[in-house]
């Protein structure tokens, strides 16, 4: 514990998910000499400024807190090397430039939320959902030039099951990670810790991506597992969608019907009071969750009642 609260540490992240590892830092006594996240931004009817998850919680803990628009910024830099940090931690937060992530002795640890090498990218748990694994996990590594590939420090695996989304893993991933981080703060402290550089094939690697809204539209032409990933894959956010009478009609949440279907992929079926299915290559996917255009997010009986199929 001594070591931990010897070691000077600035931390950088934005949302929600970053919290928890900052939240797990500063009660194993790590000495947070600084916080770094986004700066506030109009947000909701009234345009507000709105800090970040980061920015509050370390506002509450009497962190400082650096909130720069560029991260070379002449100024921004000087601030951060006055902080004298031994270590930087990563989590959440967006691309740094050498002059940041090389700064401390120690270098700068990130933390992603998956078993890499495997899903390199921006969307590390939407992509392991999509293509139907049946497991992830979150690792600690130290930052080099290209993205995502430096040598890795710890890894903790945990089962995706068949009603996971990437809501459900999310939720459970941040608690994860900050215990991991934790682990590795404490090694490297310590000097305890070897660094494994990253290997794997090339060729068997997947890619982790940013979300477009070409990635949500779904293609019915495809199994039902594939449609069935896709939308758990991006529910809670963005949302997987189709077009409903030229709406666009999110489905957050669905159920599989295995039975070779009687109409053409993508065409829907209904009673117009319990249920709506659309079919697809080998049967059909009955919505649970949706949000049309518009409306609120409902459940698929609400949203028949109210609702008139021309």
């Amino acid at each position: 514990m001594d070591q931990l609260s010897q070691l000077r540490i600035v931390f950088m992240g934005t949302p929600e998910f970053a919290v928890a590892s900052l939240d797990a830092l500063v009660k194993a006594g790590c000495l947070v000499v600084g916080v770094v996240t986004a700066p506030d931004k109009p947000a909701g009817r009234g345009m507000q400024l709105q800090q970040s998850a980061v920015k509050k919680f370390a506002v509450e803990h009497h962190l400082p807190v650096l909130q720069p628009l560029k991260l070379k910024d002449p100024s921004f830099i000087n601030e951060l090397a006055a902080l004298k940090a031994d270590l930087q931690i990563v989590v959440a937060f967006r691309m740094l430039p050498e002059i940041v992530w090389n700064m401390p002795p120690m270098g700068t640890v990130n933390l992603h939320g998956s078993l890499l090498p495997q899903y390199r990218g921006a969307a590390p748990i939407n992509w392991a959902v999509i293509n139907g694994e049946k497991e992830t996990g979150v690792t600690t590594f130290k930052l080099k030039h290209e993205i995502d590939t430096g040598d890795i420090l710890l890894q903790a695996s945990f089962p995706i099951t068949e009603e996971d989304t990437t809501g459900t893993i999310h939720d459970r991933m941040k608690d994860i990670g900050a215990a991991l981080l934790v682990k590795t703060v404490t090694g490297l402290a310590a000097g305890t810790l070897t660094e494994s550089p990253q290997d794997g094939n090339p060729d068997t690697l997947k890619h982790a991506p940013k979300i477009h809204t070409d990635t949500c539209r779904i293609n019915f032409s495809q199994t039902v597992d594939e449609v069935y990933n896709l939308i758990r894959g991006l529910s809670p956010y963005p949302g997987a969608f189709t077009i409903l009478n030229e709406k666009m009609l999110k489905i957050y949440s669905c159920k599989k019907e295995y039975n070779f279907p009687n109409h053409t992929a993508g065409d829907y079926e209904t009673d117009g009071k319990t249920f709506l299915k659309f079919a697809c290559e080998d049967g059909y996917i009955h919505l649970t969750d949706i949000q049309l255009e518009g409306k609120k997010k409902m459940e698929v009986t609400e949203f028949l009642r109210g609702y008139r199929f021309t």
